[in-house]
């Protein structure tokens, strides 16, 4: 499970910037939304909220970008970029690497794995593990020099086989270092997700409506959300070379009534064509969230909300803080502008998030748990969280101005 995240010169964060799935000793909704363990009480999920170009797609692309160079960093050449942008606006972080670093449990084992990179090179990594309280390395790596610790038996020999733009973890899972296996298959199982470029998700969500243990799960889901439609026919159609990604058919049954309302029989829409925009991204994206929910795992998906009702958001998000439909204790880290979530999303102080730009093009990350009023008060469980936030009393919200201008 993720601890935390943490990101720093990169895109428009600049100073690190951490977002934690610790659990406060606050006491609302602690018996679905929190995972009691060993030695940590931790979150399934956050809610991030910020104005547009505040930064939350950006703490997200941080996160995608990490699971990217740790899972691809060594199937690349010696001459490709990593595709990172630091922070811009500062002359002196624009020539800076960029930090990231997550804390994460697998097995009861507490693991911190980071890197500083920038768009050539790897500067520097590290592999922290704390099987009890304490922390040890595993190895440490600055530019060149890559320290492997004695406990670390898997990553020896293997420093010179590293290049300058891959992680030496990837490389110690190449070699099938049992630890590096594990941590590798931890970022396999932490995904990003658009809400706005949803369709590439639709095959996952095929593939998931195969599987016939989950396919039950699924259609109760579509059920529920009264999409209109009765059952889902998935259709594959003949090979064709010229649409690699277009070899299937979905196509969604609705009943037919006569002119006395009568049921006469079924008819079939297809899914893309006939179907609202809403109902296609609630399909396409359902594939990884039942994938997450039925394994484990990290989901994190940027714009939830887009094209989608309230109630289509609050009942995925329900799927999550639910000991019923989650009992992997997967996790949700998800961006959206709903407000409803704040009044009925059933979410602590300690999951919700604001993202805001400071007057030189910084993002800011801060949780309500810890905001404080202007007295120095924390904000208590009882205020209401939609009303206050609308109103700007914990920023991340647009400057509008006085829009009586507009018009003249």
């Amino acid at each position: 499970m993720l601890v935390e995240f943490t990101v720093g010169n990169f895109l428009s964060f600049k100073e690190k910037k951490t977002l934690s799935l610790e659990a406060t000793p606050i006491t609302e909704y602690a018996e679905s939304n929190v995972v009691k363990m060993e030695r940590h009480d931790l979150l399934k999920g956050a809610v991030i909220y910020g104005a547009n170009a505040g930064g939350k797609s950006n703490l997200i692309k941080a996160m995608s970008t990490m699971r990217r160079i740790v899972l691809h960093s060594f199937a690349s050449s010696s001459t490709q970029k990593l595709g990172i942008a630091p922070f811009l606006l500062n002359t002196e972080t624009e020539i800076s690497p960029s930090f990231f670093e997550v804390l994460f449990i697998i097995k009861n084992i507490r693991y911190r794995y980071g890197f500083e990179v920038d768009n050539a090179n790897i500067k520097s990594e590290w592999l922290f593990e704390a099987q009890r309280k304490t922390e040890k390395p595993l190895f440490i790596r600055e530019n060149d020099a890559i320290e492997v610790m004695k406990n670390f038996p898997e990553g020896e020999n293997l420093e010179e086989k590293t290049r300058d733009n891959a992680l030496f973890l990837s490389v110690v899972d190449q070699f099938n270092g049992k630890t590096a296996k594990r941590i590798i298959q931890w970022f396999n199982d932490f995904v990003t997700i658009s809400g706005l470029s949803h369709e590439e998700y639709k095959e996952m969500t095929f593939s998931m409506l195969e599987n016939k243990k989950i396919k039950p799960s699924m259609l109760r889901f579509y059920t529920e959300l009264d999409l209109g439609f009765e059952d889902i026919q998935l259709e594959k159609e003949p090979f064709n070379p010229k649409e690699f990604d277009d070899e299937f058919d979905i196509k969604t049954t609705h009943r037919k009534y006569d002119k006395k309302n009568n049921p006469v029989g079924n008819v079939e829409f297809e899914m893309r064509s006939q179907e609202s925009s809403g109902t296609n991204k609630i399909f396409n994206i359902s594939g990884p969230i039942f994938d997450v929910l039925n394994d484990g795992g990290v989901l994190v998906i940027d714009e939830l909300d887009a094209s989608l009702h309230p109630l289509l958001t609050l009942a995925v998000t329900k799927l999550f803080n639910s000991t019923e439909h989650n009992p992997k204790n997967a996790q949700f880290i998800f961006a959206t502008h709903d407000t409803n979530l704040l009044h009925y999303g059933n979410y602590r102080r300690d999951q919700i998030y604001f993202v805001e730009k400071d007057p030189y093009g910084a993002s800011d990350l801060y949780s309500l748990v810890v905001y404080k009023e202007s007295d120095g008060k924390a904000i208590r469980k009882d205020r209401s969280f939609e009303k206050d936030y609308i109103q700007g009393r914990y920023g991340a919200i647009p400057f509008i101005g006085n829009l009586s201008n507009i018009s003249k």
